[in-house]
């Protein structure tokens, strides 16, 4: 079963005898996009492991949640569906949506990265019907690139990356009455970004890191997961990836190079990370932006 496939929005949209996916990718390292159709229908969405941020592109003006009756959807409305949410959904006449999903792995690169908080103290605010022109601008120019064409789907991967930045910059806020226990101190885990950013073109291993903040590995690994919201290697990995993906965009830098400055052993050992995060190799990425 594919990701998609086990995302709990997307399968109660795919249950339904009234919604038609026109089309739907896979757009890497965990992320996600769909484009419906709907009618006169009833949705119910439980507590998904994923977020999704909704764009309402045709119709939509019979469209409300349950409890909300008198307030009703229309083009271009946006809907932020944190993870973990309830809502209830009924579909008066036709719509038709673009859904783009991401994962509690994103959501927490992005808190750290972006806003400097660990991810345990913010939440994405559950939002229907909202007015944001950028990010409705967004979704029309996710939906007008052929997620069939490699080139294309890493211009919709990486555009998909920019509207996750745009939704925590704008959408989330600290959790109400939070008792952060365990975990890193701030100072440490600020110490920490620094240092990683610092040495992304070097072997990092768990032992440098766990000495660096004066504790041993198993409770260095530990606390930096609370911390981080992921384990410290697939924090590595993550911002290797995203200076990689910047050094493409933005030199014109061999391969090879651009593998030693961002960590990877070699440039196959690059285009094999690479490929599997983004679902294509770091010289189509290239060719996809120029």
């Amino acid at each position: 079963m594919s990701p998609l496939e086990q995302n709990q929005v997307f399968q109660s949209l795919s249950s339904s005898p009234n919604a038609r996916l026109e089309h739907c990718a896979e757009l890497g390292d965990g992320l996600g996009a769909a484009l419906w159709s709907n009618h006169h229908d009833a949705r119910d969405y439980q507590g998904p492991a994923h977020h999704t941020l909704s764009c309402y592109l045709a119709g939509g003006t019979g469209t409300f949640r349950r409890e909300r009756p008198d307030t009703k959807g229309a083009p271009d409305k946006l809907c932020v569906l944190p993870a973990g949410h309830e809502s209830s959904w009924v579909i008066n006449g036709e719509i038709r949506l673009a859904h783009l999903y991401f994962s509690a792995e994103h959501f927490a690169q992005a808190a750290i990265t972006l806003l400097d908080r660990e991810p345990r103290e913010l939440q994405l605010r559950e939002r229907t019907f909202l007015d944001d022109p950028q990010q409705a601008h967004n979704f029309r120019q996710l939906i007008g690139l052929d997620w069939d064409e490699p080139g294309e789907r890493l211009l919709a991967s990486s555009l998909a990356h920019e509207m996750i930045h745009h939704s925590l910059l704008t959408q989330a806020g600290l959790r109400e009455g939070l008792r952060l226990k365990g975990g890193l101190a701030p100072a440490l885990r600020k110490r920490l970004v620094e240092y990683i950013e610092h040495r992304v073109a070097e072997p990092i291993s768990l032992g440098e890191l766990s000495t660096f903040a004066a504790l041993s590995e198993y409770h260095f690994a530990r606390m930096f997961r609370e911390s981080f919201g992921m384990p410290p290697h697939q924090y590595l990995l993550a911002r290797r990836l995203a200076r990689a993906r910047k050094l493409l965009q933005d030199t014109a830098l061999p391969l090879g190079e651009i593998a030693m400055a961002c960590g990877f052993a070699s440039a196959s050992h690059f285009s094999n990370r690479f490929r599997a995060a983004m679902g294509g190799t770091p010289g189509a990425f290239r060719a996809a932006f120029r």
